[in-house]
């Protein structure tokens, strides 16, 4: 695990910037997450149509911040079924306070990893 993220996994947010696709400026949005090893997981209600994902496609260089840590990594869309489904269970885990609540989400939702920088 990239050093420092580990107590921060715990957190209920973390902040993803990406540079705008058409202004070149960053915007930052706030969303779960969960970390396994080197890289963060999101999932994106809107798929390919929200814009924080359109961004990333265009320049997948990204920050993060977690509690007062700040990362830099590169973003990428989860294609591997492998990791995918471990995307999809781990924030199913870390979410879900009512069984079932978030399966839909988590069935439709866009599996997306940031793979952190050393």
């Amino acid at each position: 695990m990239i050093s420092g993220l580990g107590s921060l996994a715990d957190e209920e947010f973390c902040y993803l910037t990406t540079i705008g696709r058409v202004t070149g400026r960053p915007h930052e949005i706030e969303i779960w997450f969960a970390a396994n090893g080197g890289s963060l997981y999101m999932l994106s209600g809107g798929r390919d149509r929200s814009d924080w994902v359109k961004n990333l496609r265009r320049n997948p260089e990204v920050k993060i911040r977690v509690g007062d840590k700040r990362f830099e990594g590169f973003a990428r869309i989860v294609e591997d079924a492998e990791e995918d489904e471990l995307a999809r269970r781990l924030l199913v885990e870390k979410y879900e306070r009512k069984p079932g609540s978030l399966s839909n989400w988590c069935r439709t939702a866009l599996p997306v990893a940031v793979d952190l920088l050393v």
